[in-house]
């Protein structure tokens, strides 16, 4: 069951700190060691070696006189100084900040510690519910790394009929990452595992979109090349299997048929780049090549995230057009009025006045940019590839020029307002203030609330992408 291991739950960024903070209990009985959960990579730098290696390298190459050993002397020193100089440098400078940040973090983590326990006692916010799943994990996970103890003494003959091999596949469809590592680091030979069809866990992982498992492919010694060039009974390699429409589960994941368009191009990309170029001409037994069999699976999803762009530019353009309008209208008829004589703003040189000026003329230019980036995106071709970057920027761009001038808008409006009570309120004038700066935030909150997370996930998958990984 998927459920069961880490791997296998999705849960929220709140979810995610109380299950880190929750402390488990353990009742198993059996003695076993609970295998660090998670991948962290560290990447060190060399230059602290290198600058240790130069001397030695710099003395085997000086072999005689006098002038050389003097240079040799003389470039010692010198990196020694460097090393030094480094050394005072980072104790002044950098470790206050590093120890500024360890000590954030433990206070951080401290008082996450803290408000865990206490809903945990109190049953708060379903923590009984988080919990019981950390439970089952630490003893799923334990369970595991027991019975790996006892797999690499099986032959070949007890796990096929263990189903071991079966288990591995099964695994690396849903993405239970601590299962695969636990039992390839049992017997290495699990990696090997394949079906009926001939395909292999990469093969699932990446039918099943599974990037944790796929990634896996760099940590193989020996017989990367062996699975990297794998094809199964109908003579597909793995980049014919990403090119297959991938399964609604990992599709869905991503809101909008555009975004989930451009994971299955990210995930094509990815895999295209892991293997030699010779597979992007390969044919199968149908004699289809790869990107030919994603044109084939991906049309209807292309259709569908053309109309879903095409429809999400045109309801953004009516609102980026309607607030052009307005913040071009107000420009002319500015409170207070303008001067019978000079035709000038009555509060021209008053500092309220100006940052009503200053939101009105942002909010139109936001606007205005925001409704032609729009435009570009109903204009477009639609081809595969412009659903990878091309349509996800602009959208992106679009949306925070038009978040922007929304913003704009509504300081414009507050500004006109306090601006005109002010200098028309005797007393009592901040009683109206601050209601109507109150009130004028709720628009803003609201559109954060609806908008700031979709924009992230544009940025996220496009900026960010995740499937980025693989190829490292």
């Amino acid at each position: 069951m998927p459920t069961s291991f880490p791997s296998g739950t999705r849960s929220g960024f709140l979810g995610q700190i109380i299950y880190e903070n929750l402390s488990v209990e353990r009742s198993f009985n059996i003695e076993y060691d609970i295998p660090e959960i998670g991948n962290f990579v560290r990447k060190v730098t060399c230059v602290a070696d290198a600058a240790n290696e130069r001397p030695q390298k710099i003395s085997s190459a000086v072999h005689c006189g006098i002038g050389r050993k003097v240079l040799n002397f003389v470039v010692l020193i010198m990196l020694s100084g460097w090393r030094f100089c480094k050394l005072l440098v980072s104790i002044f400078l950098f470790w206050p900040v590093k120890l500024l940040g360890r000590l954030l973090c433990k206070i951080f983590h401290g008082v996450a510690y803290l408000l865990v326990q206490v809903f945990h006692y109190l049953d708060i916010n379903g923590i009984r519910k988080i919990y019981d799943q950390k439970y089952t994990h630490y003893e799923v996970i334990g369970i595991l790394s027991y019975f790996c103890r006892s797999v690499g003494k099986f032959n070949s003959s007890k796990l096929k009929e263990a189903s071991a091999y079966e288990a591995m596949l099964h695994a690396s469809q849903h993405g239970i990452i601590e299962f695969i590592n636990a039992m390839r680091d049992a017997n290495p030979n699990f990696l090997s595992a394949v079906d009926s069809c001939h395909r292999g866990i990469f093969s699932y992982a990446i039918l099943h979109r599974k990037q944790n498992v796929f990634q896996l492919i760099h940590s193989v010694n020996g017989r990367k090349e062996i699975l990297r060039h794998r094809i199964d009974s109908f003579g597909n390699n793995l980049l014919h299997l990403a090119a297959h429409l991938g399964p609604s589960s990992d599709r869905h994941s991503r809101s909008g048929a555009a975004l989930q368009m451009q994971r299955e191009i990210q995930w094509f990309k990815a895999v295209e780049k892991v293997l030699h170029p010779k597979f992007k001409e390969a044919e199968n037994d149908d004699g289809k090549k790869p990107y030919e069999i994603f044109i084939e699976s991906h049309e209807e999803l292309v259709k569908e995230g053309e109309k879903w762009a095409k429809d999400t530019a045109t309801s953004y353009t009516i609102v980026g057009t309607l607030i052009t309008t307005i913040m071009f209208a107000a420009a002319f008829t500015v409170p207070g009025g303008n001067d019978d004589k000079t035709g000038l703003p009555i509060f021209l040189h008053d500092n309220i006045f100006t940052a009503f000026l200053m939101a009105d003329a942002v909010s139109l230019f936001a606007s205005a940019t925001s409704v032609l980036i729009f435009i570009g995106i109903l204009t477009s071709r639609y081809a595969e590839k412009d659903f990878l970057k091309s349509l996800p920027w602009k959208l992106l761009f679009g949306l925070l020029l038009l978040f922007l001038s929304v913003c704009s808008m509504i300081v414009a409006f507050s500004a006109a307002i306090i601006d005109m009570i002010l200098k028309g309120y005797e007393t009592h004038k901040w009683f109206i203030v601050v209601p109507i700066m109150a009130l004028g935030s709720i628009p803003i909150i609201v559109l954060v609330i609806s908008q700031v997370s979709f924009m992230y996930e544009i940025f996220r998958s496009t900026w960010k992408n995740p499937i980025r990984s693989i190829n490292k």
